[in-house]
Order: C-alpha cells, then structure tokens, then sequence
C-alpha cells in the first residue's frame, strides 16, 4: 500500500532534520562554523538558506541519476569544506562579500554527500518531487534548529563583549578546524 501525502511529508522531513540532528555532526559543524562569525540570526538564516538551495541542487540532480557523486572524493572536500570556514573564522573577523558564493559552492559539494546518504534511504518513487522538497525542509529545520540553540548558548549572552572573537570564535574555531583537518586526512589517506 502506498503512502499517504501526509506520511511521505512527514517522514521525509523527520529523515531530513535526523541526518542533521544528531546524526549530522560534519554537518552541525559547519553550521555552527558558519554561526560563529557573524551570529546575527538573520544573516546566518540567509547563509544557511543558500546553502540548503545549493545543496537542494546536487541532491536532486544524484537522485535522478544525473550525476554520479564519488563518496570518495566528495566526503574528503565537505570536510575541506569545514576546515576552510574554521580558519576564514579565525583569518577575518567579520564576513566577506564572497562568502555568500563560498557557501552555495560548499552546498553543492554536501548536496553530492546527501546524496550517497540518501541513496541507503530512498526517495519514494510516486512521490519524488515531494519526499526530496521535505527532505530539504526537515534539513533546513535542522540547521535552523543549530542557529538558534547556538545563538541562546552563546551569542544573546556574548557577541557583544569585547572578548567574543578572543575567547569564544578563535577556540571553537580552532577546535572544529582540527576535527576537520583529522577528518580531511583520514577520508583521503585511511578510508580511501
């Protein structure tokens, strides 16, 4: 029997915010990376809506069998992707015009990562175009959910004292960009 539109929306989105929380920790990271230099709500929204659009892209584009990602390559450049965006935070102290292109491009390269997850799950055949819409959505939740936790941890009480780059933005930043970097030897030189 097949499912109901409401069961596919359901399930789907639950699938797409479970593979950001908590299963998504490269994925946590790089949101709360991104978070880290700028933690305006607003702006950090934005940045994540586009790369949930970037990543939108590639997912859909894998799962209609256009293109063909390459775990293999792609799983070692999402964590180059988390490295760069930790050392942009420790590099610049507040966001370049740029970064809004740096990220869909980083969108484009996770979209390729969920599709190789995604592949495992499966989108529903009659109702494709919406399995993979609330996937994205349940996704987006799932960052908006980081922002926000992230935002009444640290940056209501923080952003504003004048140590919040010196004691909050270089350390989390160094710590996510040595993850990062581990995880950046270890997909190219022990996995591959």
């Amino acid at each position: 029997m097949e499912n109901t539109f409401s069961q596919i929306a359901v399930g789907y989105f639950k699938l797409g915010y479970t593979h950001v929380l908590p299963l998504g920790f490269d994925h946590i990271l790089f949101i709360v990376g991104i978070f880290l230099l700028n933690s305006r709500i607003r702006s950090v929204v934005i940045q994540c809506s586009i790369f949930t659009i970037a990543h939108s892209i590639t997912l859909g584009l894998a799962a209609c069998g256009y293109i063909l990602p390459d775990s293999q390559i792609v799983e070692p450049l999402i964590s180059i992707s988390i490295l760069f965006v930790a050392i942009e935070n420790i590099v610049h102290n507040k966001v370049n015009q740029w970064r809004v292109a740096v990220i869909f491009l980083f969108g484009l390269i996770h979209g390729m990562g969920f599709a190789t997850a995604i592949k495992d799950i499966g989108l529903s055949k009659t109702h494709f175009f919406e399995s993979l819409l609330f996937f994205n959505i349940g996704v987006e939740f799932g960052q908006i959910t980081i922002i926000l936790i992230a935002y009444f941890a640290i940056a209501k009480w923080f952003a504003s004292k004048s140590w919040y780059y010196s004691r909050i933005v270089y350390p989390f930043s160094t710590i996510i960009g040595c993850i990062a970097l581990y995880w950046t030897i270890e997909r190219i030189f022990i996995a591959g």
